[in-house]
């Protein structure tokens, strides 16, 4: 984290639920400010320079939804949904809108906390990153122009399909990717309603880069909504 506080915007139309979260997020050296619904969230961030946003999904006026696409349209800032246990549809439908990761309510302090982190450290890596020859993230390095890929230093051989997955994955390392988004980027808008591909590549791709003894898993599946992807390895 920088040494300047990072600014982060809650907007949920629960005062008990901003109340805690600002105290939360202040508690960890972070500046913040709340908002009852988008309308107000798109208000503040004109005049406050926002980094990260945690927005709920249900709200009067202007929801969660809505304010995605909004932000999304201008901004590549970092966003976190807050959804209510079992809302599935408007859960993807906000990823689908360009939010970058959920926590379920009720959630965990600990767990969104982290998220958080997550969410400002890829913020910052993407600021600085500069689109080269090669890719290099965790255990993964990938030269561009002639399709290599290496694993924790071995080479690793994959399809041409398989390695345009593995590509949007990397570039998007952390962030919960929709079936329909990853559908979409990797074989077009024709393809987004036939996941079965998905399931199939993605466990080609496990076999290959993931160890046979469990203890490397970098593909995490978020149940009934996408995959998430952790070029670290996670045990």
């Amino acid at each position: 984290m920088s040494s300047e506080p990072r600014h982060i915007l809650v907007v949920d139309d629960e005062s008990q639920i901003t109340r805690v979260l600002r105290t939360t997020l202040s508690a960890h050296g972070y500046q913040v400010r709340t908002a009852f619904d988008g309308n107000e969230a798109l208000e503040v961030m004109r005049d406050w320079p926002t980094e990260l946003l945690i927005t709920d999904l249900s709200m009067p006026y202007m929801g969660g939804l809505e304010l995605c696409r909004r932000v999304r349209a201008k901004s590549n800032l970092p966003i976190i949904v807050l959804s209510v246990r079992g809302e599935e549809k408007p859960k993807v439908e906000a990823l689908d809108a360009g939010a970058d990761d959920y926590v379920t309510k009720p959630f965990n302090i600990n767990e969104l906390m982290a998220r958080v982190r997550a969410a400002l450290r890829r913020a910052s890596q993407e600021a600085t990153a500069a689109e080269g020859d090669s890719i290099s993230v965790g255990d993964f390095n990938v030269d561009l122009l002639t399709r290599r890929v290496s694993v924790r230093g071995g080479e690793v051989r994959l399809t041409p399909k398989e390695f345009d997955l593995l590509l949007h994955l990397l570039r998007n390392p952390g962030r919960v990717l929709t079936h329909r988004t990853l559908l979409n980027a990797v074989w077009g808008a024709g393809s987004t309603q036939q996941p079965e591909y998905l399931h199939v590549f993605m466990n080609h791709l496990r076999k290959k880069l993931e160890l046979e003894d469990g203890s490397t898993h970098y593909i995490i599946t978020e149940k009934w909504v996408g995959y998430r992807f952790e070029p670290t390895p996670q045990g």
